[in-house]
């Protein structure tokens, strides 16, 4: 009796852990930072850019913007025609999602990509149809999920926080980089 009581209780711990490791793993890596790099600027040669914000600066970006600045260092790169590169989070829903935006000159999106998605649901915001919405749109667009930013339905929080994202990553490059 006793050695069956071991035996189900090696049973009830076993069980529980060999479900909970094989459950399928939602994170998906798509590009690296030097992939993404070179999906929007092919052929470029990429100088990074050292930018860290005080809380000062980080509190313009929230005013003007309407989202909060997260972080204080931010991953930036220029590359050798006057174009910036940079790598930003957003939380998802649950999780963080990871993109990068490169800005031409005039302030405008050239493109976003999708880097890194940790969610479950919600991965079509990497179609590029999706992504194209933001193409030539500057720090002065109104940035509006359903209004200039099509919602995809079941992504809608990964829409609104890209869409936040992007407006945030475009108010803080007019403030401390377009001029550099």
């Amino acid at each position: 009796m006793k050695n069956l009581r071991k035996q189900n209780w090696i049973y009830w711990l076993t069980v529980p852990g060999i479900l909970a490791s094989s459950s399928p793993g939602w994170a998906t890596v798509y590009l690296t930072v030097e992939q993404a790099q070179h999906a929007i600027f092919p052929g470029e040669k990429f100088t990074p850019i050292p930018l860290t914000l005080i809380d000062q600066e980080r509190a313009a970006i929230k005013k003007k913007s309407g989202v909060p600045a997260r972080v204080k260092e931010q991953r930036i790169w220029r590359t050798s025609s006057g174009e910036y590169f940079i790598v930003d989070e957003v939380l998802g829903k649950h999780e963080f999602i990871t993109y990068a935006i490169g800005i031409n000159p005039d302030g405008g999106v050239r493109q976003i990509e999708i880097m890194d998605y940790r969610e479950t649901y919600g991965y079509e915001i990497r179609d590029e149809k999706w992504r194209k919405q933001f193409v030539g749109k500057t720090s002065a667009a109104e940035f509006k999920l359903d209004k200039d930013i099509k919602n995809i339905g079941g992504a809608t929080l990964s829409c609104r926080h890209i869409t936040d994202g992007v407006k945030r990553v475009l108010v803080m490059y007019e403030m401390f980089l377009r001029n550099k």
